[in-house]
């Protein structure tokens, strides 16, 4: 049986390319010419390998090889190996990142998508000089045109020319059915203390559902709502992605439907870029990839 846990690191691996290379040509001949070595040095190199593990590791046939069952068992490990050298050579040609960029996010996201994704960016950057601004769209997009940010993730409600999507996360009306504050009426709200388009679109949504409601409970961050929300105290309304554990969508079986197709787009400054930011706009994009595919 192969043992993992120290070979990665005890193994040569000029040795793991050769494996590989007879692994995925089926043939020490054709290996041989993929890697651009004699048949006899690479017939050696999987002799050496062998006696190295103790093990035989291809079933010879008349035509070519198969892999033994601990040759099966090598394989991901030698890819590993081969994967880790050329991370590792990678990040030492990359010139490190460094300089400052400011980022805005929204309140929304605080707790859920960014949080994780931009400390593992600074972490793995330690060069970059990261700023995070909390806020609203409208500030977000203000300082952007200051150049008090570099990158903003903003909400749109109509898709403009600006930014790129990153994903669709509608507004949807939320309870938690441990208290059933979504079957009273009238209807308790939790909402936006400002005048927001959130709260607009939301309370024409119920008037054209016919809803009867009042407003319980009113704040500015949107942690109030899903705070409103998780304690049994209103329903609220939230995108979708940020739904507190334990609570749920209210949907057109509970005679509720979706409030609006909100739009997070990512803007940049027009000023221009730097290597930090554009690396830091990939981190963004891959953190709401997961979010690109959900229902809408």
């Amino acid at each position: 049986m192969v043992d993992g846990s120290t070979m990665d690191l005890a193994l040569d691996s000029d040795l793991m390319r050769t494996f590989l290379a007879v692994v995925e040509t089926g043939s020490v001949t054709r290996a041989a010419d993929e890697i651009g070595r004699t048949q006899s040095a690479v017939s050696m190199q999987i002799r050496r390998l062998e006696e190295t593990l103790g093990q035989a590791l291809f079933v010879r046939l008349p035509r070519g090889v198969t892999l033994t069952a601990e040759g099966s068992q090598l394989v991901p490990h030698a890819r590993r190996v081969i994967r880790s050298l050329e991370e590792a050579a990678l990040a030492l040609r990359a010139k490190p990142l460094d300089g400052p960029v400011r980022v805005g996010i929204p309140e929304e996201y605080s707790e859920t998508v960014l949080p994780q994704a931009l400390a593992a960016f600074a972490s793995r950057h330690a060069g970059v000089e990261v700023t995070v601004r909390c806020d609203h769209s409208d500030p977000h997009i203000a300082a952007l045109a200051a150049d008090e940010l570099d990158l903003a993730v903003i909400f749109e409600k109509v898709r403009s020319s600006e930014g790129e999507l990153m994903c669709m996360d509608p507004t949807v009306w939320v309870t938690n059915d441990a208290f059933g504050q979504h079957l009273q009426r009238p209807l308790p709200v939790a909402a936006y203390s400002r005048p927001d388009w959130c709260n607009q679109y939301a309370f024409q949504s119920l008037e054209r559902l016919a809803i009867d409601y009042r407003v319980v409970f009113a704040c500015d961050p949107s942690g109030g709502l899903r705070t409103a929300v998780r304690t049994g105290l209103a329903v609220a309304f939230l995108t979708r992605s940020t739904i507190p554990e334990g609570c749920r969508e209210l949907t057109s079986d509970d005679g509720f439907g979706m409030i609006d197709s909100t739009l997070t787009v990512l803007r940049r400054n027009p000023r221009g870029s730097t290597p930090a930011i554009d690396a830091l706009a990939a981190m963004l994009r891959d953190a709401f990839r997961p979010l690109s595919g959900a229902r809408s």
